[in-house]
């Protein structure tokens, strides 16, 4: 479960003697809101590196802020383990910028390294997907080293901080096979394996270039046979339930399976919706984005032709050259924004990784000389002198973006700021009262993973099941649960239970009575479909069971429902039912 977070907090917590001066959530709360501040912090550092600039780096604050939707889920989900990794993954960011940088001096860049060694590890150990993450960044260093727009010495050295890394979370998150099966440690491995063959490829000839072919080929294989092998001798569960998630959202398997049907129905893993985009364009945040990475791409593309044909990397990129594709970090972050961008656009949740970056990108580049002489350079501007228009752009341009943005978006901010809201769900407190004052201290109760959630939360007591998808057990576990709502006999929703040891059935009114989603993603719906109680014939759908729905019988208190549950309390919106140990078949 990645508890890592919390041990940290928990010892934070003694260990300042904090005990007496403030309670242990609003610790917890304090020290996840500390992050987003690192988090934005590292955000600001990294675009000022980039553009030498500090107006960049309050641009992209501005425009994480004004863009919180999209950027962050801190304000209705705090303890996702993405708002303690995040932070760290910036952090590791900010430091591969500064080291990635041409001729910066020993210390500075013995500096970053250290930093990136760090707060990579501190990352891994964080997120149980934070070694997918790092793939997609090894992917970026491994193309920036292979066009030669880098010291490979470098790119190298960042393979063995993440090699470490794996081999530490390894062993402190308890010999964790996902780590040995995980796309990085394979596509790491290949790499080292495959350097001395790069040594040989760097030429400008056109043998060197079929070479180059060759060693793209060579890496993909070397990747998927050891990621085979790994997985082979291995023994691990790692996300089986991904791969089928996949295949089903690309339309490469049709599946019946309820887990499945449940993600793919879930906003999150659904493409972004149109008012992604139109938020994005109302703070001028995807505008800028899109002029900036276009400009920075096409000089990407330049210079990797300038290497294909043989011409020697840069050690000093000048104002005046106008190639800011020269820059080894402009071409890490363009090559990172397009990788995390095209998985945002398939995942509505992948845009908590993209659009911070997309803050970043597009501050730098509205702030960066170096972009302004590169466009004005290829409009073979004469009339004004370019380096003299750029250095005014450079400044005019993110002042204006930002008094437009302080008067559209400031009074709005002010506003939410001064607005007090309460939690307000009189039935849901009610039933935590029961819990705790009524249930037994050994009690277990079941029902929806995210009620048992907030159970296990308010007041402590065992539930069957929680709110986590991450495992193939847990989702299992879910799904045999969820037949509560389904069109099941008493008899087998009572084997369920009793099997997950169960001693209370909590039924919500509002997954049995479900009206408000769309037709086919509705809990009962997905059920109903797993278990074969809807038949589709010509485009009509017919259901049929010998059974009514559980959640629909249960509450008329009949036989045989009445033989296997007691109801013990009941409000507007939940129903507890005792599971009875000793079962009576008098009707």
């Amino acid at each position: 479960m990645t508890l890592y977070p919390e041990l940290i907090a928990s010892v934070l917590y003694q260990a300042t003697g904090s005990e007496e001066v403030i309670e242990p959530v609003y610790f917890y709360i304090g020290i996840v809101f500390g992050l987003q501040g690192i988090y934005v912090t590292a955000l600001f550092v990294t675009s000022w590196v980039m553009s030498g600039t500090w107006l960049a780096g309050m641009l992209t604050v501005a425009w994480f802020i004004i863009n919180r939707i999209d950027t962050t889920r801190i304000e209705y989900s705090i303890p996702l383990r993405e708002n303690w990794a995040l932070p760290y993954f910036a952090c590791q960011v900010a430091a591969l910028t500064g080291y990635l940088k041409n001729n910066i001096n020993t210390s500075v860049e013995r500096f970053c390294y250290l930093l990136v060694s760090a707060s990579t590890y501190t990352f891994m150990m964080m997120w149980e997907y934070s070694h997918y993450l790092l793939f997609l960044q090894a992917i970026s260093l491994f193309l920036l080293d292979s066009f030669s727009l880098m010291q490979t010495d470098k790119v190298h050295e960042v393979y063995k901080i993440y090699l470490l890394s794996l081999f530490l979370g390894y062993l402190l998150q308890f010999e964790n096979p996902a780590l040995l099966v995980s796309p990085l440690l394979s596509l790491v491995a290949s790499l080292m394996l495959a350097k001395c063959l790069q040594l040989n490829v760097k030429k400008g000839t056109r043998i060197a270039r079929m070479m180059k072919v060759m060693y793209f080929y060579l890496i993909f294989t070397l990747t998927v046979m050891l990621n085979i092998v790994m997985k082979t001798f291995v023994p691990h569960k790692e996300n089986g339930h991904m791969l089928k998630f996949l295949e089903a959202k690309f339309g490469l398997n049709m599946t019946k399976n309820f887990t499945m049907n449940w993600l793919l129905c879930q906003e999150s893993l659904q493409a972004p919706s149109q008012d992604f985009f139109l938020r994005l364009t109302q703070s001028s945040l995807l505008p800028f984005y899109i002029l900036v990475l276009i400009i920075c791409l096409f000089s990407v593309i330049q210079a990797i032709f300038r290497r294909i044909n043989g011409k020697p990397l840069k050690e000093i990129v000048t104002l005046e050259d106008g190639q800011i594709g020269e820059r080894p970090e402009i071409v890490y972050h363009v090559i990172h924004t397009i990788l995390l961008g095209s998985l945002a656009m398939v995942l509505e949740g992948m845009k908590y990784l993209w659009t911070p970056y997309v803050c970043m990108l597009a501050a730098f580049g509205v702030c960066s000389p170096e972009l302004w002489m590169t466009l004005f350079k290829w409009l073979r501007l004469r009339a004004v002198h370019p380096i003299f228009l750029a250095l005014i752009l450079s400044m005019a341009v993110p002042t204006i973006i930002g008094f437009s943005l302080w008067k559209e978006f400031f009074p709005r901010i002010m506003t939410e700021l001064s607005e007090l809201q309460e939690f307000y769900d009189p039935d849901t407190v009610e039933l935590m009262t029961w819990i705790k004052r009524q249930a037994p201290v050994a009690a277990v109760f079941a029902g929806s993973p995210q009620l048992m959630g907030v159970i296990k939360l308010c007041t402590g007591w065992m539930v069957t099941n929680l709110p986590l998808y991450n495992d193939e057990d847990l989702l299992k576990r879910n799904e045999n649960i969820y037949q509560i709502y389904s069109k099941r006999s008493a008899e087998d929703i009572y084997k369920i239970l009793t099997s997950y040891k169960a001693n209370y059935l909590i039924v919500e009114d509002a997954i049995c009575n479900e009206v408000g989603t769309m037709r086919g993603c509705r809990v009962k719906d997905l059920l109903d479909i797993a278990n074969g109680h809807v038949v589709c014939e010509e485009g009509d759908n017919f259901t049929y069971s010998k059974y009514g729905r559980f959640c629909h019988e249960i509450k008329i208190n009949y036989s045989p429902y009445v033989n296997y549950f007691t109801r013990v309390y009941w409000n507007r919106s939940y129903f507890v039912y005792k599971i009875n140990t000793v079962i009576s078949f008098q009707s």
